[in-house]
């Protein structure tokens, strides 16, 4: 290996890893010397262990913080970087680009076609080109289908390894006890709960080849969930990618929005309901520009609020999903719109309640100011988001994860869930397409 070009990956701890993986593991040409990490708190100063880097590399692989890329760079003698993480803007990779360039070193982007996974069940993969797009509740509505012909699942989502990478080789999910024995963050149960609690069996982790074999072994078809704007890790016999009338134009402006936009079988635009006649129209136009042979497809994602008495007219906290509007740009989520439509008498802003990691949070992210990220990565962030929200002086809070949040921490205050959901708007819609271009190759 001393003649293989030296190459470091950059990444968020998940697709980075995969990266790795499908295309330098077994390569004797190349030698990987650090992964950098980012946009997750606390993932780096850790090692990629040999249990998942392989014989060429005993004693695993650093991962560092991506601030030091630089210094690594030297360091390390690096000669080529490869940029292997998503739900970023093209301006944010150009800058990422010329920060390695002017180091001597080359550039280039994850290989996303490399990367894919061939299965031996067919595949259905839901992809979306932001984060929070409705990914889960069409995926929980598109298992419902595969479940209603008698099939068996097993759900893939997009990895998370936010802890031990020993112990997250491949995790299998069946009942919500699991969510306990894996040592979970409140981010990988805001994915992994609404699955278990609907009845699919889910597989997630780090070694996605290893996930696949033993996903295989149980299920007819296979799904994949995919996180924030990422490409699948699978390759798909049918591809569903979820496009956001709220954001229209980041589908070519963020990376890799634009891959999931050309290589989709159907482009589902979902939130209709909220979106501009306009917004709509701009997102049917960028179909009809990269992808005009896709299926194009509207979709609502209906908001419900569990007791809207002890909402209305009262003074109310309102807690997000996290990704959604931290990284994913949202600044609100379905938990805001809730609290507004039962006519809260006031929004309480968070801010000066917040506490340590939870207040560097909204430093990091100063366009959030309505609401609460539920933040949870390890026990000190969750401890933080426990403290702030005791901390906030309001009759209510609105909870707008998509899991029970006051099973993982204490809220002194009355809280409401709030629930959403895919609904069609047309016929035969996204389940009259999954029944006449997926089903057909189970069947095969």
């Amino acid at each position: 290996m001393s003649h293989a070009k030296r190459v470091l990956i950059m990444g968020a701890g998940g697709r980075d890893f995969h990266v790795f993986n499908t295309c330098y593991r077994e390569d004797a040409d190349t030698v990987v010397v650090a992964f950098t990490a980012a946009q997750i708190p606390n993932i780096d100063d850790r090692r990629y262990p040999p249990a998942l880097s392989g014989p060429q590399y005993p004693d695993g692989i650093p991962i560092v913080p991506e601030d030091d890329l630089e210094a690594t760079i030297e360091k390390e003698k690096v000669e080529h970087v490869v940029f292997a993480y998503s739900d970023v803007s093209m301006d944010f990779l150009a800058e990422q680009e010329e920060r390695v360039r002017k180091t001597g070193a080359t550039f280039t982007t994850f290989d996303a076609e490399r990367c894919l996974l061939k299965s031996s069940k067919p595949v259905l993969a839901i992809c979306a080109v932001r984060t929070g797009c409705g990914k889960s509740p069409v995926a929980r509505y598109v298992t419902h289908q595969l479940r209603e012909a008698g099939l068996r699942i097993a759900v893939l989502r997009h990895p998370m390894p936010y802890g031990n990478l020993d112990k997250q080789i491949v995790q299998r999910f069946e009942k919500l006890e699991d969510l306990e024995t894996h040592e979970c963050t409140i981010e990988e149960m805001e994915e992994y709960e609404p699955h278990i609690e609907a009845g699919d069996l889910l597989f997630a982790g780090v070694d996605y080849g290893r996930i696949l074999e033993e996903a295989e072994k149980e299920a007819d078809v296979i799904l994949w969930d995919g996180g924030n704007n990422d490409t699948p890790f699978v390759k798909p016999d049918l591809m569903i990618t979820l496009l956001d009338p709220l954001r229209a134009g980041d589908e070519t402006s963020w990376f890799p929005s634009r891959w999931n936009l050309r290589h989709a079988d159907v482009l589902l635009v979902t939130k209709v309901d909220e979106a501009t006649p306009e917004a709509i129209e701009a997102l049917r136009g960028a179909a009809r520009e990269h992808n005009p042979d896709a299926a194009f497809l509207l979709g609502r994602l209906p908001i419900g609020l569990a007791d809207e008495a002890a909402v209305k007219g009262k003074k109310v906290l309102v807690v997000e999903d996290g990704p959604t509007v931290t990284h994913g740009g949202m600044g609100y989520g379905a938990g805001l719109l809730a609290a507004k439509r039962a006519e809260a008498a006031e929004i309480v802003d968070p801010r000066p309640y917040a506490v340590r990691q939870i207040a560097d949070a909204f430093e990091h992210y100063p366009h959030l100011h309505d609401v609460l990220p539920a933040l949870g990565y390890g026990a000190e962030e969750v401890a933080d988001l426990q403290e702030t929200i005791a901390a906030v002086p309001c009759d209510a809070v609105v909870i707008g994860t998509p899991i029970d949040l006051g099973r993982i921490v204490d809220i002194p205050q009355p809280a409401v869930r709030v629930t959403y959901d895919y609904a069609e708007t047309e016929e035969p819609g996204l389940a009259g397409v999954v029944r006449e271009r997926f089903l057909p190759t189970v069947q095969s």
